[in-house]
C-alpha cells in the first residue's frame, strides 16, 4: 500500500487549484444606464453610469471603471481610470460626443488578475440647426499681454440677412455661461468681442459659442480654447546697443510690460550689418530667456541694427504668439574713418598757420621800407 501514497499530495494540490480556479470570476458585467447629458455649457457634458449587477459580490476585489472619451474625427481616445460614476468632460460640439466603458476587477477575488468586462458605449449630438455655411468664418483668437483675449470672426457664406451675432463663454467657475459685453462692430454688425478679466480660466478649458439670431437658422460655432497657447506679448523696451573695447556688440533690453511672467518669456534676436552698399538681411542670432547678449561683429560692419521680440516659452505654453519687433542701430566708426577724425584737425591747424603767415606776409609788403606801421587814434 506505502506505494500508493506518494502521489496522493500532488493530486490534492492539483485538486485544491482547480477548486480554486473555478471559485475565481473569469467575467465581470460591465457597467450599467451609461448616459451622456448637457447642462449647457458649451461643450461640457456630464457622463455617469451605474455599477454592474452584483458587484457587491465581489468583496474581496476592487472595481474600477476604464472610462474613454472622445469627439468624432479624433484619431486617439482619453483615458480615465476612475472609481468615481460620473465625470464632466469637454467635447466638440459640431461633432459627435462619443464615450465607452468597461469595467476592471483585480484582487483575491480573481487571484490578483485584472478581469475586464465587455465595453459598452454612448454617443451625444446636439440637434443641427441652420446650413453648415452660415457658420462664422476665420474665427481667430489672441491673448494680448495676458490681460485680455481679443476674437475675431467673419460673416459665413450663407449668412441671413439681419443676422445679429454673439459670442457666450464658460469655464470651470462659472455659474453659467456669460455673454461678451464688448463687441467689435463692423458696419454695424458684430465681428468680435474683447473679453477682459479671464486670469481664473488660465491654464483651464475656455468654451466659446458664437451664435446668430436672425429670421433663418444660423449655424453656430463651437470652440475650445487655451488662454496660454494664444498669449501674444508686446514688444520688449528699452533697447540699448553699445561696443566693448575688444570690438563685440553688446545688446541689453527689458521685458514687455503686461501681465505676462517674465519667466515665461523668450526671446529672438536677429542683427543686420551694413554690407557696403548691399542690401542688409537680417541674420537670427539667438533664441534665448535672458535679456542681455553679446555679438561678435567678424565683418567690422560700420553700421549693426539689431532687433529682438518675445513669445511665450515652452515652460509655459505649447506655442504662443510673437510679440512685435523693437529695433535699434548702431554706427562704428571704421578704421580709416577714425584715422580721418585725427587727420582732420591737423589738417585744419595747419591751414590756419599758413593763413595766419600768408597774411602777416602781405602786411610787411605793403608797410614803408625801414618805417615801422604806426597807428593813430582819434580821440
Amino acid at each position: 500500500m506505502a506505494p500508493w501514497r506518494l502521489p496522493v499530495l500532488p493530486m490534492a494540490l492539483v485538486w485544491g487549484w482547480v477548486l480554486a480556479s473555478s471559485s475565481s470570476p473569469s467575467t465581470v458585467a460591465p457597467p450599467r444606464d451609461l448616459q451622456i447629458t448637457d447642462p449647457g455649457l458649451l461643450g461640457s457634458l456630464d457622463v455617469e453610469w451605474k455599477p454592474p449587477a452584483h458587484v457587491q459580490a465581489f468583496n474581496e476585489c476592487t472595481v474600477k471603471y476604464q472610462f474613454e472619451y472622445r469627439s468624432t474625427g479624433d484619431r486617439d481616445w482619453k483615458v480615465i481610470f476612475t472609481r468615481k460614476l460620473k465625470f464632466r468632460v469637454g467635447f466638440d460640439l459640431s461633432r459627435t460626443a462619443e464615450v465607452r466603458l468597461q469595467t476592471l476587477l483585480k484582487g483575491r477575488c480573481t487571484g490578483d488578475v485584472e478581469v475586464q468586462s465587455d465595453w459598452i458605449y454612448a454617443t451625444f449630438q446636439i440637434p443641427s440647426q441652420g446650413k453648415l455655411e452660415s457658420e462664422v468664418q476665420n474665427f481667430h483668437c489672441i491673448y494680448h499681454d495676458w490681460e485680455y483675449l481679443k476674437c475675431t470672426w467673419q460673416p459665413g457664406l450663407l449668412t441671413p440677412r439681419g443676422v445679429h451675432y454673439g459670442l457666450y463663454y464658460w469655464y470651470e467657475g462659472l455659474d453659467h455661461t456669460v455673454q461678451c459685453d464688448h463687441y467689435i462692430q463692423e458696419h454695424g454688425m458684430n465681428v468680435g468681442c474683447v473679453l477682459q478679466n479671464l486670469s481664473q480660466a488660465e491654464y483651464r478649458d475656455l468654451n466659446i459659442c458664437v451664435n446668430g439670431s436672425a429670421a433663418a437658422a444660423v449655424r453656430p460655432l463651437y470652440t475650445t480654447l487655451r488662454l496660454h497657447n494664444l498669449a501674444k506679448p508686446s514688444a520688449p523696451e528699452q533697447l540699448a546697443l553699445s561696443v566693448s573695447a575688444a570690438g563685440e556688440l553688446l545688446v541689453a533690453w527689458s521685458p514687455p510690460g503686461g501681465r505676462v511672467p517674465r519667466h515665461c518669456l523668450e526671446y529672438e534676436v536677429q542683427v543686420a550689418e551694413d554690407a557696403g552698399g548691399a542690401a542688409a538681411a537680417w541674420a537670427f542670432v539667438s533664441t534665448q530667456m535672458e535679456t542681455t547678449l553679446t555679438i561678435s561683429r567678424a565683418n567690422q560692419s560700420h553700421i549693426s541694427c539689431v532687433r529682438v521680440r518675445g513669445r511665450t516659452n515652452v515652460f509655459c505654453a505649447d506655442q504662443g504668439f510673437w510679440s512685435e519687433w523693437t529695433q535699434d542701430c548702431f554706427s562704428v566708426p571704421r578704421k580709416e574713418d577714425k584715422q580721418l577724425f585725427i587727420l582732420i584737425p591737423v589738417i585744419l591747424s595747419l591751414s590756419i598757420s599758413l593763413v595766419v603767415f600768408m597774411l602777416i606776409g602781405q602786411c610787411k609788403k605793403r608797410s614803408p621800407a625801414g618805417k615801422p606801421l604806426q597807428t593813430s587814434v582819434g580821440l
